[in-house]
Order: structure tokens, then sequence, then C-alpha cells
């Protein structure tokens, strides 16, 4: 790829987002033509593992190959932005953005990705990075597990980063103010997969 032009974009609430997917040792050199915003995602792939096949080649997304999927329900509505996802052939990572309107909550009912669950999830890292609208307000992040070994509460304002090792992790927009989260999904195996936290699974259902 080579003198390719991307963005620019107002702001993660103006517009839709551009990304670049780089291959495991490939190198790319990016020049920035004014101010700039961006977020570099990375996660680790073992030489030898890298070497055992062909990667596919660098891939851009275009604001126009963004897609843009409604979930939720009353009370959990959100929109979500896939970035690299099924249509990008990455080795490990999953990228994209949820938008959430004020006094909504996310990620909801709380799911997880932290276990091998054939057909159903599997173990994946995960960060979220946050923007509020305005930005002096805020959100809230809960990450915790089914034993409660883990169980925290994050006041999440615009650029916080929280990461998710494991565990149930949903989030709310406080009233007046939307939340934006960017995504990041890594680990030895790929796909969107996960369990809801069976306390609270039947709120899809109603």
């Amino acid at each position: 790829m080579s003198g390719r032009q991307i963005g620019p974009r107002r702001s993660v609430f103006q517009d839709r987002a551009s990304a670049v997917y780089v291959p495991p040792r490939r190198i790319l050199q990016v020049e920035a033509v004014g101010s700039a915003e961006a977020a570099v995602l990375r996660s680790p792939v073992k030489e030898e593992v890298a070497a055992e096949r062909e990667e596919p080649p660098t891939v851009v997304v275009t604001p126009e190959a963004v897609r843009v999927e409604p979930r939720g329900g009353p009370g959990y509505r959100r929109q979500v932005h896939d970035l690299v996802t099924d249509g990008v052939a990455a080795r490990r990572l999953l990228v994209g953005e949820t938008f959430t309107d004020p006094g909504e909550w996310s990620s909801y009912p709380p799911h997880k990705h932290d276990e091998r669950v054939p057909g159903r999830e599997l173990p994946l890292e995960e960060l979220y990075y946050f923007k509020v609208d305005p930005p002096h307000g805020f959100g809230v992040q809960l990450v915790y597990s089914a034993e409660r070994h883990l169980d925290v509460a994050y006041r999440v304002q615009d650029g916080d980063v929280v990461l998710i090792p494991f565990g149930y992790h949903p989030s709310a927009a406080a009233p007046g103010y939307r939340l934006y989260y960017l995504w990041a999904l890594a680990g030895e195996e790929r796909g969107l997969t996960y369990r809801d936290d069976p306390l609270h699974a039947w709120v899809r259902g109603r």
C-alpha cells in the first residue's frame, strides 16, 4: 500500500472511522498531514507461528466499509461499528466501536468471553478506550466474575482505558452524556462469541 490517504474524521461522534489492519512482520509508515489522533492496537504473535503461513495483505477499512448494527432493547440500546472483524482476515485481533446514548446501558446483558466452550465462547482479553460527549461527562464500567473474585466499578471519563482480562463487563452512560468506546479483543482463537450472565440473560427475551 503506497500513498493512500484516509480521513479526516471530525470526531468519533460525527463521522465513521477509518482503520488499517497490518499483518505480522509488515511495516507501515504513517504520516499525519495535520493534527491527528490515532489508536494503535496490537497483539503479539509467536515468531514460529507467524512463519507457518502466508499472511493476508494490509487492509484499509474505509468509513463506507464500516458495518453498522443497532443492538439491545429498552434501556440498553447502542450502536456497534465493526472495523476489524469478520471481513478482515486478522490473526488475533477484533476491533470495533460502540456508541451508547445518554442513560442507556451497553455490553448488556452482562456477557463474558474468558472460557473455551465449543460453539459458544472463546477466551479473549479485551480493552475499552472511552470518549464522552460532552467531554466533561462520565460513564460507569463494571467488571466482575461469577464468583465475585473480581468485582470492581470504574467511573470512566473522556480518554480513559479499562482492561478486561476476564469476567462480565457491562457499562452505562450517565444521563445527559453520550458514551463511546473503542473495543479490541485478542486471543489464540478469533471469534465474536460470548455468554451472558445467566442471572440477567432473561432480559433479552422480554
